[in-house]
């Protein structure tokens, strides 16, 4: 079944195959994005480094203008992305710890 884009869409069908399709799209995503935090595990050399509320807020924010650019609540995604961040520093902070085990 090929995905339809959403003004298309025109059963409940549709709409789960594509929003089906795009969590499949966003999992890869995903997995590109912690192999960053891994990358940072390897190079950060204090482990006090792994949490960095500065980058944190400027990511956040960053996200905010990005969804509202894209007419999406900024709030609403923030709160998303701040528990993509939370969980991104707790898998950093995992890979810091086993990499100097």
């Amino acid at each position: 079944m090929s995905v339809k884009p959403p003004e298309a869409c025109e059963t409940m069908t549709d709409v789960r195959a594509g929003v089906d399709a795009v969590d499949r799209e966003l999992v890869a995503i995903l997995v590109r994005r912690f192999g960053y935090m891994d990358a940072a595990a390897r190079i950060k050399a204090d482990r006090v480094a792994v949490r960095d509320e500065a980058r944190k807020a400027e990511v956040l924010a960053n996200v905010a203008r990005e969804a509202a650019a894209a007419g999406l609540d900024p709030d609403r995604l923030r709160a998303v992305w701040n528990e993509l961040v939370e969980q991104s520093i707790a898998h950093e902070f995992e890979r810091w710890d086993r990499e100097r085990a």
